[in-house]
């Protein structure tokens, strides 16, 4: 049998192919919007990339509420989804496939970007640091979650999913690491929770998985796509019990037959003791389902790491900034550095 190359074309799902291995990563942009609008850019912007196997947007708020940055862009309106319309049409048109990535960013975020409100997370456990991209703004202590708000923020996500694929798109792909709400939900340090959704691996797993059952709902969960850092590398300080969840979360996520898990990391050459090896290890021995690997990626790299089995997909970020023409680059062996 031969061994799968980065120009092999992948079935993600029963309804999807991809025509290639390479994947461009979620590269946040941040461009001037008003209202959490698209830019007219980014039409021309993602279809000049359409040569990956896939494209997954720039993390896109799911409702007003969940914004982190002052420019981040949402799916949560009519004249959003007309706008991400032109965007995914674009991409269709040069028979691209494209994923927009949901977000609600938890207790990574200040009052100035909520109309004063304070962040929210599973626990009022503040987040220490500058906000970046700000002048002068730190985090601050984020309101810890009640039950009924938990449960709303659930269905933010399954709607924001359904105007995403009203927009056109391929599917969604969940923003759950880089300590974001949901990342935030299955980590000791931000999780001190003792109802139905804190205190063991199951219950710290419960946020995420009624979101995708929710989502599921609507959505063929070949359409569903999620982003895990069990590393907690960014904005959270991993503990012993994080891995554990992450093995119980890994589980459920395998009978749900997602699209995929997309690797969080900035580079995936890192070992962790706590999680015996490197974060795409530590994925593939816990789920048999499609991985996407990230963070430092070489061409020759995740060659490699997709025969060696680690990886079923590679994405690619700054790359993908530097060269809108990256696949035709790793294709005639063009420099990418």
């Amino acid at each position: 049998m031969s061994v799968p190359d980065l120009f092999c074309p992948y079935p993600l799902s029963d309804r999807l192919t991809l025509k290639n291995r390479i994947v461009m990563a979620p590269l946040m942009r941040l461009t001037l919007c008003e209202n959490g609008m698209p830019a007219q850019d980014l039409a021309q912007y993602y279809s000049d990339r359409a040569d990956a196997g896939l494209l997954i947007t720039e993390v896109v708020m799911i409702s007003p509420q969940a914004r982190g940055y002052a420019n981040n862009l949402g799916i949560y309106s009519d004249s959003q989804i007309t706008r991400w319309k032109e965007i995914t049409d674009a991409v269709h048109r040069r028979d691209g496939k494209i994923f927009i990535q949901l977000w609600h960013p938890g207790r990574v975020s200040h009052p100035n970007f909520l109309n004063g409100a304070q962040p929210v997370a599973p626990s009022a456990v503040p987040l220490t640091g500058e906000v970046p991209w700000a002048d002068n703004l730190r985090y601050g202590m984020p309101r810890a979650l009640q039950v009924p708000e938990i449960k709303a923020i659930v269905q933010h996500f399954s709607r924001a999913a359904a105007n995403a694929m009203q927009a056109g798109f391929d599917g969604v792909e969940l923003h759950g690491g880089n300590g974001y709400l949901i990342d935030e939900f299955l980590h000791q340090e931000t999780n001190l929770r003792e109802d139905e959704y804190g205190g063991n691996p199951a219950n710290k797993a419960r946020f995420v998985l009624e979101v995708i059952d929710s989502l599921s709902q609507n959505i063929d969960p070949g359409s569903i796509g999620i982003r895990l850092a069990p590393a907690a590398y960014l904005n959270m300080t991993p503990r012993p019990e994080d891995p554990i969840t992450f093995m119980h979360l890994l589980k459920e996520l395998e009978k749900r037959r997602l699209a995929y898990i997309h690797e969080s990391i900035d580079d995936d050459s890192r070992s962790f003791d706590y999680l015996n090896g490197r974060v795409s290890e530590f994925l593939r021995r816990n789920y048999r389902g499609t991985i996407i690997g990230n963070g430092g990626f070489t061409p020759e790299l995740a060659r490699r790491a997709i025969k060696n089995g680690n990886c079923d997909l590679v994405s690619f970020g700054r790359l993908f900034a530097t060269y809108p023409d990256l696949v035709e680059r790793i294709r005639t062996n063009q420099p990418t550095h």
